[in-house]
């Protein structure tokens, strides 16, 4: 059987796919373009509404695309499925799998059976009480990217505007010993990077699923494990950063100098309509705790632009806000309504035209920052590691390999013909000498290169 995966949305999404990909090449399943597979399995994102959108129209090409092939068929999985459930089956017959969040623990098995029975359309969308064991199995071959771990499901802060804990169900943690024994899995596979993945990873044990870890022992936990070179983790709530993990960016010199910490508005009465259970001044004390613990530290953050009721003085204060912090980089979004939330009744909302103009005018704000924290690079020498040929050559046609740094950013290097870089240097680190600022990248060259 040949499999094709289309993956929209978080990172939990990518590491859910990367999941199912591992498994089912462990199954014997061979990966293939999507015109060429026996399944395409769509996992699907719905926080907002282009993304889900985007399924629905993906999935009218794919139903182009299957037709002179009656036994291919298509997985609709994610937060979409959680939502829509079996009502994908009446518009798209060609869908025969629809699994929810906590149903993506038996999709390869569903998926086999599929193949096996033509006839058979199955559903995997009930919510499971606690963190739902998956398959660990792996296909023979070295991992030289970084590995994605997931240490927990759902969430239940409810946030006014946020479909989340509705799709993905309430918050179960994963326990410490099984999410540790992956993690020194993926590292005797090659792994030297790992992120810990979940919707608030700050509350990680806070459940009844939990066994009493806190994440910040989880943290140093993980970052004690022998071969491990960086550890990452997204995403985390303010309300919930304790002061021990603010410390762990002191403490672990393997823990990344970033951290993604959405705070959506700059106003105090925009952020309790949200329900965000912290205040303007709480977030911005994080903030300076975060770089006096380590004081080069890139933060990055999400905004909601156009929240109901937002007025001038609120944008403003996202303005100010953005500057005050200030953020490397930031993720910043038109609010819409999703199905179920608490903001569908609170009006009046605010026109479009108006959200697209603030809208434009925070990410110009955000390009400035970002370009100042860029250039400032310029010079510097940087540990990267490599990810794989760049998409794109240098300047003069020289032959640029892909990396990030320590901080996460994209750095391109200009690497020669020689023998020491004409080889496969994925996964390998290196010290390079940043040479150009981009708006989102960095152009660097290997020390001693001309």
């Amino acid at each position: 059987m040949k499999f094709h995966i289309i993956t929209f949305g978080c990172q939990m999404n990518a590491g859910d796919s990367d999941w199912i990909a591992r498994t089912l090449r462990a199954r014997g399943w061979e990966e293939a373009p999507a015109a060429e597979a026996d399944a395409v399995v769509v996992n699907t994102c719905s926080v907002r509404k282009k993304p889900e959108e985007k399924v629905y129209s993906l999935l009218g090409r794919l139903r182009e695309l299957m037709q002179d092939r009656p036994g291919a068929f298509v997985a609709v999985g994610g937060c979409v499925a959680q939502q829509v459930g079996k009502g994908f089956f009446g518009r798209f017959p060609h869908v025969r799998l629809v699994f929810g969040t906590d149903g993506a623990a038996m999709a390869p098995q569903a998926l086999e059976r599929l193949a096996e029975q033509p006839g058979l359309r199955l559903s995997l969308l009930d919510f499971s009480e606690e963190y739902a064991p998956r398959e660990r199995l792996w296909p023979d071959e070295k991992v030289t990217a970084p590995a994605f771990v997931t240490i927990m499901q759902g969430c239940d802060n409810f946030c006014a505007y946020c479909i989340v804990p509705h799709v993905r169900g309430r918050q179960k943690s994963r326990p410490a010993a099984d999410v540790l024994a992956e993690c020194r899995e993926w590292l005797a596979r090659g792994a030297s990077e790992i992120t810990l993945l979940g919707q608030n990873v700050n509350s990680y044990g806070q459940d009844a699923s939990g066994d009493g870890t806190a994440f910040a022992e989880l943290l140093h936990a993980v970052a004690g494990l022998p071969g491990l070179a960086r550890l990452r983790f997204t995403t985390s709530h303010p309300k919930d950063i304790a002061p021990e993990v603010i410390r762990a960016f002191a403490e672990l010199p393997n823990l990344a100098p970033r951290l993604h910490l959405p705070v959506q508005s700059g106003s105090d009465r925009i952020l309790a309509l949200m329900g965000r259970k912290y205040d303007r001044a709480r977030y911005l004390d994080i903030v300076a705790r975060l770089r006096e613990a380590r004081p080069d530290i890139s933060l990055t953050t999400d905004f909601i632009v156009g929240f109901p009721t937002e007025t001038e003085e609120d944008f403003a204060q996202t303005l100010s806000l953005m500057r005050e912090a200030p953020f490397e980089a930031s993720f910043s979004f038109l609010y819409n309504d999703r199905p179920g939330v608490r903001s569908l009744s609170i009006e009046p909302k605010v026109s479009d035209a108006i959200k697209g103009r603030r809208l434009v005018e925070l990410q110009a704000g955000q390009e400035r920052l970002t370009e100042e924290v860029y250039a400032g690079l310029v010079g510097r020498e940087l540990e990267v590691v490599f990810a794989g040929q760049s998409r794109k050559d240098g300047p003069e046609g020289e032959r640029s390999l892909a990396a990030r740094d320590a901080h996460g950013r994209v750095v391109n290097v200009l690497v020669g013909d020689g023998p020491e870089t004409t080889g496969d240097l994925t996964g390998t680190a290196a010290r390079v000498t940043i040479v150009k600022a981009k708006k989102h990248s960095l152009i660097a060259k290997l020390p001693g290169a001309a």
